[in-house]
């Protein structure tokens, strides 16, 4: 099992920014394409942002599209999401995932390792 490390969460006001990071553990990071989701309370964990294993090919939910970017750092085993222009319909906890496929999905059900999260809290 690989445990992935969130970092970078907190509050923040509306049209501020954030920037989180997840480190994988191990040698293999850069084979695994890396998704982020966010999830509310009583609502189902949602696909924000995937990166495929070079970086070449992403994709974005509509909701963030041109306010949020994703990127990794195959050298240092991590990825990032830029958050700009945050809104409080953003607040929820930040999850990053990894498919160790490399199939780049755009559903929870496809990512086999999963962090711990970090809160995002944007205040109107």
């Amino acid at each position: 099992q690989v445990q992935l490390v969130e970092s970078g969460g907190g509050l923040v006001q509306a049209g501020g920014s954030l920037r989180l990071s997840c480190v994988v553990p191990g040698r293999t990071f850069s084979s695994y394409a890396m998704g982020w989701f966010r999830q509310s309370p009583g609502k189902e964990r949602e696909f924000v942002a995937a990166i495929s294993w070079s970086g070449g090919r992403i994709y974005y939910a509509d909701s963030v599209k041109g306010r949020f970017t994703i990127s990794r750092d195959n050298a240092k085993n991590t990825v990032f999401l830029q958050m700009n222009r945050l809104k409080p319909e953003d607040t929820a906890a930040y999850y990053c995932a990894a498919d160790p496929t490399g199939g780049l999905g755009l559903s929870r059900y496809e990512y086999s390792y999963w962090g711990q999260g970090t809160q995002v809290t944007v205040s109107s």
